[in-house]
């Protein structure tokens, strides 16, 4: 039987947490500073105090949260490249949130049209002093941003046909779109819509996860400036 989920994690969560954190990223060859290390784990108390009231995340145990979300959403980082970073159904700010603290040199838009998570959003944002992240309550199909992104980041939001006619209109001829995807189906890649192809698959490694992670890596053909899909 699970434990029931703390209010905030207690002295020695708090120790147990930052170990297994920084054996996380050191795994991931990530060398963090101590404060980008504190401001991540600002965020998970705050995300376990308003998971009590929102229901933000059906994961509830911290140390699992630390693995399913905070390493998981860490291990895309040496992939995502560029200035101008969209995470479309961004959720509890994952995967945005991490790596907006983690790199403040980027800039990232976090959207998603639960209220309630871009008010959680928002809450993070200010308490940790960020200033390198909007949060936009939106649908992507409603959404604008004339100058369009360098990377559309996404973490199991949908099919990848579906998430490149919601996004089409936000894409740059060299945009890069990453899908965080835990499997992939073959359908996927062959019914992709006309003027797209994948790059590469590379495969995840989430410490602490044995469950399959892997990241799809597309971008338009050459040539290819359309963006209205839908």
């Amino acid at each position: 039987m699970k434990s029931k989920a703390p209010d905030i994690l207690n002295e020695n969560q708090l120790k147990e947490v930052e170990l297994r954190l920084r054996q996380g990223c050191e795994q991931l060859n990530l060398n963090l500073s101590d404060l980008k290390y504190k401001q991540i784990i600002d965020y998970l108390n705050l995300l376990i105090r308003w998971n009590k009231a929102y229901n933000l995340t059906s994961v509830r145990e911290p140390f699992e949260m630390v693995e399913r979300h905070i390493l998981d959403s860490l291990s895309v980082l040496p992939y995502v490249e560029g200035q101008k970073i969209l995470d479309v159904g961004t959720g509890a700010g994952l995967p945005g949130m991490i790596l907006a603290i983690v790199n403040d040199e980027q800039n990232y838009v976090l959207l998603d049209s639960n209220g309630k998570k871009t008010r959680f959003l928002t809450q993070v944002s200010l308490e940790l002093g960020l200033k390198n992240v909007v949060v936009e309550n939106s649908r992507i199909e409603k959404y604008q941003f004339d100058e369009g992104f360098d990377v559309i980041l996404t973490r199991a939001f949908a099919s990848l046909s579906e998430m490149l006619k919601l996004t089409g209109h936000l894409l740059k001829s060299t945009t890069q779109i990453l899908a965080m995807k835990a499997q992939i189906l073959n359908d996927e890649i062959t019914t992709l819509p006309e003027g797209f192809i994948v790059d590469s698959i590379e495969p995840l490694q989430v410490p602490g996860l044995s469950e399959n992670r892997n990241l799809v890596i597309l971008r338009r053909k050459a040539g290819n400036t359309t963006r209205k899909l839908i």
